[in-house]
C-alpha cells in the first residue's frame, strides 16, 4: 500500500493564541490526560501527579472481567494499554496540532485560550473548578472529578468544553494509540483484499504566472461528487465539452482505504468533522476526488413515494411523480449495478434483521452499488481499496473521460463570472485558485514546495455541485442575494446505541449497511421518523460518540470494541437550519440543533434498538447519551433466555430491562448530554416552482440567472428519508439531460416550470 506524505509535514507553524502558548499547551494536555490517564494499580505506581491510581483489587477485577469477556489479550499487553497516555505519544501530539490549527474555528480556539488561560491562574481556577490550584497541578482524580462536574455545570461554556475536549480527545487517541491497536486486535487496513482496477486519470496542470490561466469550455462542473458525476457523464456523452473541477485530489485504490488517521485529513471536510455552532451536532461529509461517494457505504436505496408525493403534491414540483424521474432513478442504478443480490450480511447487519423479526419490526436487505459483487468490506468509509462500489471515481467519471471530459484537481473555485452587459445576469464563467501536488506528488506540505495558479473557466454554462455545504457559499460568494441560499439545511440527524455482546464479532469487518428497519419511519402521518440502520464500525467513528464517564470506565469500554455492534437512529427531519460563511475562513458553518419534534422520533428509534439489542443476546446496551448508564445483564437471564422448558423468557417485559427503558426515555435526547452525527446534508440550495421559495427553478436553474445550475443534493426540497446518493444522482440525470437539451438548442425559453 502507498504511503502518504507524513503530516506533519503540512503543519505551519501554529498561532501565538489560542490553546499554543506554552502554559495553555499544558493545561490542554492535562485535559487530555484525564479524559484518556495513565492507570496504575497502587503497588506499581510510580508518579501520582500523572497516574491515576487505582487499589489492587479494583485493577484486578477490571482485568479479569475483561480477559472472561472481552477475549482481551495478557496481563502485560493490558498493563501497557492502562499505562499509555495521549501526552506522552508524538502522533496523539501533533495530530491535536494539526486539529487546532486547521479544523477548529477562530472563536473557539481564542474561547478554548481564554478558558485555559483561567485553569493557568488561582482566581480562574477557583472560579472554574472550585479549587485554587492549577488544573495541571491537580492530581489526576481531582481533575477527572472536575470534567465530571463539567459535564452537569449550569454553565453552557463549560458543558461545551466538556463534551468538545473528551470528543476530540477520545477521537485523536484512537487513530494513534499503538495500545489499543494491540490489544483490540483492530486492523489499520485491511489485509484480506488486493487493491481493485485503477482508472489512469489525467489532470491538467497549469504553470506558475502572475495572470489568470483561461480555458474556454461548454460545460464548468464544480464538483466531482455524485452529482456532478453523473452530470460529467451525461453531457460528455451528449458531445458538450466538459471541464470538472474540485478543489480534493485523487487517491488511487492502492493509496485506499486510509487509516482513520489519514482519512479525516484527506478524504473528509474539516478533518473529518464539523460541527454545528452550539455544537449540538456533528457534521461528516466527504471532501475529495468522488466526493461523498467515496467515503459512502454503498446503500442505494431509491427515493421512497411519500416523498415524492411531497414534493410533487405540497410543494408543486409535478416531475416528482412522474414516470420520468422514476427512469432517471432506474437509469443510475442500472449504471451502478444496484441490486440485493451477493449481499452478506455481517453481525450487526444479521442481529438488525433478527432483532426486527423476534419484535415484529419491518426490516429489509438495503440494495447496494457494487456491480453486483460482494463487498465485505467495513473500511470503506476511509475509500475503497477494491474499487467495487460504483460510485463516481469508479463509473461516471471515467465515463466521462472516455467521451472526452477533462479534470481540474485541487482547484477551488472562489465565485461565478456574470455577464450583465445584456441587463440579465447571465453566468459566463467561474473563477478560483489552483494549487498543484508537491514535487513528490502528495499533496501535504507547505504551499512554497506548490505552485499556485488564478484559474479561470469560461463556459456557455456553469454547474454548481459542490455539495449541500458548499455549494450555497460560492453562491453567495458571487454576490447573489436570493435570502434562501444556505437556508433549508436538513441533516438527517442521530442518535447511536452500542451493544456488546458475548461473541468476537469482530466489527470491522463485512458490509457497513446492509440492512435497515422501517418501521418508524412515518411517524407523524406525513412522512418524517426514522429508519434504524447500521453504522461504521472503525474505532474512532464508533467509540468517540460513547460515553465518558471516567478515565477507567472508557478504557474498559474500549477494550469491548471486538464485541460491538453499533445501531444508529436516523430521522427524516422535519425542522431546518442554515448554512452560512464564516467571516474569518469563508468556510461554511450551520445553524441547525435537532427540533423536539425531530428528537422525539429519535428517541423512538433508540429505544427500538435497545430492545433488539436485549432479544439479540447483547450482555451490555449503552445508549451514547451522557447520564444513561448502561444496561447490563445477569449471565443467568441470557443463559436462562437460551434454555429450552422451564419459566417463560420474558424477553423485553423483563422487569429490570423495562425500569431502565423507562429512564432512558425520562432521561430523554436533549444536546448537550446527547451528542448528534449526520452524514446526509440536503437542502441548502431548495428546487422551488416560485423564486421567493427557493433558489433554483423545476430545471436546476438558479433562480434570477441565466446559465447557472445547482445539480446536487442541496437542491432536494426536504430530506430525503433514505441515503440521499440515488435521490443526488437521479435528480441531477434530470438537470443535466435539460441542460444538454439547452446547449442543442432545443426547449431553450422554455417555461421554467
Amino acid at each position: 500500500m502507498e504511503t502518504l506524505v507524513p503530516l506533519a509535514a503540512a503543519l505551519p507553524d501554529p498561532p501565538v493564541e489560542g490553546p499554543y502558548t506554552e502554559d495553555n499547551w499544558r493545561t490542554l494536555l492535562a485535559i487530555m490526560d484525564t479524559v484518556i490517564p495513565s492507570i496504575r494499580r497502587e503497588t506499581t505506581t510510580t508518579d501520582s501527579s500523572t497516574q491515576l491510581t487505582i487499589s489492587d483489587v479494583e485493577y484486578n477485577k477490571t482485568v479479569n472481567y475483561l480477559k472472561n469477556n472481552a477475549n482481551a489479550l495478557d496481563s502485560e499487553s493490558l498493563d501497557e494499554y492502562f499505562d499509555e497516555r495521549p501526552s506522552t505519544n508524538p502522533k496523539f501530539q501533533e495530530l491535536l496540532k494539526r486539529t487546532f490549527v486547521f479544523n477548529v474555528r477562530e472563536d473557539a480556539r481564542k474561547g478554548l485560550g481564554f478558558i485555559l488561560a483561567a485553569l493557568n491562574t488561582r482566581v480562574g481556577c477557583l472560579m472554574l473548578t472550585g479549587s485554587a490550584t492549577p488544573f495541571y497541578q491537580q492530581p489526576p482524580h481531582i481533575r477527572e472529578q472536575i470534567l465530571q462536574r463539567w459535564r452537569i455545570s449550569y454553565l453552557p461554556p463549560l458543558n461545551n468544553v466538556y463534551s468538545q475536549m473528551t470528543r476530540i480527545c477520545k477521537s485523536l487517541y484512537l487513530k494513534t494509540s499503538p495500545g489499543f491497536r494491540k490489544v483490540s486486535g483492530f486492523p489499520a487496513v485491511p489485509d484480506h483484499y488486493k487493491p481493485g482496477p485503477h482508472f489512469e486519470y489525467e489532470f491538467m496542470q497549469f504553470s506558475a504566472g502572475s495572470e489568470p490561466e483561461t480555458i474556454e469550455t461548454d460545460v464548468v462542473i464544480v464538483g466531482s461528487g455524485c452529482g456532478g458525476g453523473v452530470a460529467a457523464k451525461n453531457l460528455a456523452e451528449a458531445g458538450h465539452k466538459v471541464v470538472v473541477v474540485d478543489k480534493a485530489y485523487y487517491y488511487s485504490p492502492s493509496q485506499l482505504p486510509m487509516t482513520e488517521e489519514a482519512g479525516g485529513i484527506h478524504l473528509f471536510e474539516n478533518g473529518g468533522a464539523d460541527n454545528s455552532d452550539d455544537s449540538s451536532t456533528t457534521i461528516v461529509a466527504g471532501s475529495s476526488w468522488g466526493g461523498g461517494g467515496t467515503v459512502n457505504w454503498s446503500a442505494s436505496l431509491q427515493t421512497q413515494n411519500y416523498v415524492r408525493k411531497e414534493w410533487a403534491q405540497d410543494r408543486g414540483l409535478t416531475f416528482f411523480e412522474t414516470a420520468e424521474f422514476q427512469n432517471c432513478l432506474d437509469r443510475v442504478c442500472y449504471r451502478m449495478g444496484v441490486s440485493c443480490d451477493h449481499i452478506r450480511h455481517n453481525f450487526a447487519n444479521k442481529a438488525l434483521l433478527e432483532g426486527s423479526r423476534k419484535l415484529g419490526y419491518h426490516a429489509k436487505a438495503v440494495p447496494q452499488n457494487t456491480g453486483g459483487a460482494e463487498h465485505y468490506c467495513g473500511h470503506c468509509t476511509v475509500g475503497c481499496g477494491a474499487a467495487q462500489k460504483q460510485g463516481p471515481v469508479v463509473a461516471w467519471l471515467p465515463d466521462a473521460a472516455k467521451a472526452g471530459a477533462k479534470f481540474i484537481e485541487g482547484f477551488e473555485v472562489h465565485h461565478v463570472i456574470f455577464d450583465e452587459s445584456s441587463g440579465t445576469k447571465k453566468a459566463v464563467g467561474v473563477k478560483g485558485t489552483w494549487t498543484s501536488r508537491n514535487s513528490k506528488g502528495g499533496v501535504d506540505g507547505p504551499l512554497s514546495g506548490k505552485t499556485e495558479r488564478e484559474v479561470i473557466v469560461r463556459a456557455k454554462k456553469i454547474v454548481i455541485s459542490s455539495g449541500t455545504l458548499w455549494s450555497p457559499i460560492i453562491l453567495l460568494n458571487s454576490g447573489l442575494t436570493n435570502h434562501q441560499i444556505g437556508k433549508n439545511l436538513y441533516l438527517h440527524p442521530v442518535n447511536m446505541v452500542i451493544g456488546v455482546y458475548k461473541e468476537d464479532v469482530k466489527p470491522w469487518e463485512g458490509g457497513i449497511l446492509t440492512t435497515v428497519c422501517s418501521s418508524f419511519e412515518n411517524l407523524d402521518g406525513h412522512g418524517h421518523g426514522v429508519k434504524v440502520e447500521c453504522t461504521a464500525m472503525l474505532p474512532s467513528y464508533i467509540l468517540t460518540l460513547a460515553n465518558w464517564n471516567s478515565g477507567l470506565d472508557y478504557k474498559s469500554l474500549a477494550l469491548k470494541y471486538r464485541h460491538m455492534t453499533g445501531f444508529i437512529s436516523i430521522a427524516r427531519d422535519r425542522d431546518t437550519g442554515q448554512v452560512y460563511p464564516d467571516s474569518v475562513s469563508g468556510k461554511p458553518r450551520y445553524q441547525y440543533t435537532p427540533s423536539a419534534f425531530d428528537r422525539a422520533h429519535i428517541m423512538e428509534g433508540v429505544v427500538a434498538i435497545a430492545k433488539m439489542c436485549y432479544v439479540t443476546g447483547a450482555t451490555e446496551i449503552h445508549p451514547c447519551i451522557a447520564g444513561v448508564s448502561a444496561f447490563v445483564r445477569d449471565s443467568e437471564d441470557i443463559s436462562s433466555s437460551n434454555s429450552e422448558g422451564g419459566e417463560a423468557d420474558p424477553g423485553i417485559t423483563d422487569p429490570r430491562f423495562k425500569t431502565w427503558l423507562d429512564n432512558l426515555k425520562r432521561t430523554g435526547n436533549k444536546p448537550p448530554a446527547a451528542p448528534f452525527a449526520c452524514a446526509h446534508q440536503m437542502g441548502s440550495n431548495r428546487m422551488s416552482v416560485r423564486a421567493q421559495d427557493g433558489v433554483v427553478d423545476p430545471k436546476g436553474r438558479v433562480w434570477g440567472t441565466e446559465g447557472l445550475y445547482v445539480s446536487d443534493a442541496s437542491v432536494f426540497p426536504s430530506a430525503s428519508g433514505v441515503n440521499p446518493m440515488v435521490t443526488n444522482m437521479a435528480i441531477s440525470d434530470w438537470i443535466s439531460r435539460g441542460i444538454s437539451r439547452e446547449l442543442r438548442g432545443v426547449g431553450e425559453g422554455a417555461s421554467r416550470l
